[in-house]
């Protein structure tokens, strides 16, 4: 049980299914060990929203106590685009943004994470850093005494998309009236993707020095934790299983050591295919209680991590067994 309460105590979660409702993303933390969840708080692929019910928010809380999740926060939907060159697709998103602020305090979620946007190959990147900064300063004009944070994430910079640079995250906070009341979801994928090594301690240190200089790492308040199908800055955002793509094991061993994210919480957004979490989740854990840091880690061997990963999972009191809704 001291294993399970320390692997508990890595603020250490997924991106979860709400399927079936939003009080099930917390069960499905706790079924895989975390204290840590991010989820949707509605379908993501659809403008129109189901209305948020007094009784939702009172099951999801009731869960979350239940359970024993420390930090929940939600990602916005893939179709809000904050600086967007189109107007009408601008205010639609700007409602939007607004109206899943107000989701995430009635549900008492700490963070709202959401991509910077598009603002179109013919604008370039500082319109449409401009555009974002006057999108966000609007929506927290809005909403103005809410708890919930903003969080930006980084960018891979695929297409237009800005944020890709810690330049630009800086630019857009700078840009808002109220910067307390944004931080940075740092996701390991994008920031490779978009050109900061982080293979090697020295690459890590580099690339963590650069993100305190520009932006203050003060400002991380999650990371989104995954490894990259693609190469150094190739702009492609691509999520691969952690110590299986480019970015390679180091780097996650650097960042589950790091003291100054200890507490900042950190989800995985790995492949959901056969039964990937709780196995990413295994290799992160193990990277982060080592005792013996300078041990040589290898890709952790698939097949008997599977099994670790089953083990370990038994020993938290009563657990569910896993379901394929689990994993959805």
């Amino acid at each position: 049980m001291a294993t399970v309460a320390a692997e508990r105590a890595l603020h250490l979660g997924a991106h979860l299914s709400i399927a079936g409702g939003l009080h099930l993303a917390c069960e499905r933390a706790a079924e895989l060990g975390c204290d840590t969840v991010q989820l949707f708080t509605r379908n993501q692929a659809q403008w129109k929203a189901k209305a948020l019910t007094d009784d939702d928010a009172a099951a999801f809380k009731r869960a979350r106590r239940e359970r024993g999740i420390r930090t929940a926060f939600a990602h916005d939907s893939y179709l809000v685009n904050l600086c967007s060159a189109d107007g009408s697709i601008r205010r639609r998103s700007l409602a939007a943004f607004v109206h899943e602020l107000e989701r995430c305090e009635r549900l008492g979620l700490a963070f709202l994470v959401t991509h910077p946007g598009s603002p179109g190959e013919e604008a370039g990147d500082e319109t449409g850093v401009k555009r974002m900064a006057r999108s966000l300063d609007a929506a927290l004009r809005r909403t103005r005494g809410l708890k919930t944070l903003v969080l930006l994430e980084t960018s891979a910079g695929q297409g237009a998309c800005v944020g890709r640079t810690f330049e630009q995250l800086r630019a857009m906070i700078d840009g808002v009236s109220e910067p307390e009341r944004v931080g940075v979801c740092f996701d390991t994928c994008h920031v490779f993707a978009s050109g900061y090594d982080l293979r090697t301690r020295a690459a890590y240190d580099g690339t963590m020095e650069a993100f305190e200089r520009i932006v203050g790492l003060d400002r991380v308040r999650a990371f989104h934790v995954n490894d990259s199908k693609k190469g150094l800055g190739s702009r492609v955002d691509r999520h691969e299983h952690i110590g299986r793509g480019e970015i390679g094991l180091e780097a996650f061993r650097c960042l589950m050591g790091d003291a100054r994210f200890r507490r900042v919480p950190k989800v995985i957004e790995t492949p959901k295919e056969g039964e990937m979490d709780p196995v990413n989740l295994g290799v992160l854990r193990r990277l982060a209680l080592s005792t013996a840091p300078r041990r040589k880690v290898t890709r952790v061997g698939w097949g008997a991590e599977r099994s670790k990963i089953r083990e370990e999972r038994s020993k938290v009191a009563t657990p569910p067994a896993p379901s394929e809704g689990v994993w959805g």
